[in-house]
């Protein structure tokens, strides 16, 4: 496949879902992996409302094989170009009754191993010790997300909900949102699909309501070199 509708959406609308790329089985095999996964860890978070992995791929690592088959390698490689790299992955998990709901916000931070001066970096913060910083324009720009979804999810369990084409107006405040000239999509994505997204994309998420789970594995690619006082705090080359 050409992906050429694809390419076309998350160029124009900063977004895309594609179907099928994971068998029941496939996403059978993923959550096995997570399940002997040891959750003491600080990079672990628990709630009553969100379980979370950050630094997943990390974590856990027998999920790396499971995760990149040859569908997944083969739509970063046409979609975005064979130079990208996971640069971020974090493992959510909202539970049936979850009241966590996130507000619309852009991603306009990066995950870097420490914090440093360097011109058009800034500001940082850190959080469950990580470091993140807000790079450059143009780093967020070319970078693209992929939601790997392993339960159905829709506008009632958790589905991001975006502004389609809101990635192309640069850095875009929530209060400035414009609803006279915007519209918001619901991104109902099935289980076993993805979901892929620029960074600058407008998104939020709803509290869930229909007692389903939805659990979601988040993934960041980028092709940029850092300047050679930060690194990536994640690397994984595809191969």
């Amino acid at each position: 496949m050409d992906f050429a509708v694809q390419k076309r959406e998350i160029h124009e609308a900063g977004f895309s879902v594609i179907d099928n790329i994971y068998t029941d089985q496939e996403v059978e095999n993923i959550l096995e992996a997570i399940s002997k996964t040891d959750s003491a860890k600080e990079t672990f978070r628990k709630s009553d409302d969100l379980f979370a992995i950050r630094q997943f791929l990390k974590e856990v690592p027998g999920t790396i094989d499971l995760i990149f088959n040859q569908k997944l390698k083969a739509i970063v490689g046409v979609l975005f170009g064979k130079d990208y790299f996971v640069v971020k992955s974090i493992y959510f998990d909202k539970p049936e009754t979850s009241n966590w709901f996130v507000s619309y916000h852009q991603d306009l931070t990066i995950s870097v191993d420490q914090k440093t001066e360097v011109a058009g970096f800034g500001p940082y913060t850190k959080k469950h010790n990580q470091f993140a910083v807000q790079p450059p324009l143009n780093i967020l720009e070319g970078n693209f997300t992929i939601r790997i979804h392993l339960d159905d999810t829709t506008e009632r369990n958790g589905a991001l909900k975006v502004i389609p084409g809101s990635h192309s107006k640069g850095i875009y405040r929530p209060q400035t949102i414009d609803w006279s000239i915007e519209n918001e999509v619901s991104c109902n994505v099935a289980k076993g699909s993805i979901m892929i997204m620029k960074p600058l994309l407008l998104h939020s998420s709803s509290r869930t309501s229909n007692h389903k789970r939805r659990r979601v594995i988040h993934l960041e690619f980028s092709n940029q070199i850092l300047p050679k006082e930060l690194s990536w705090s994640e690397y994984l080359e595809l191969e």
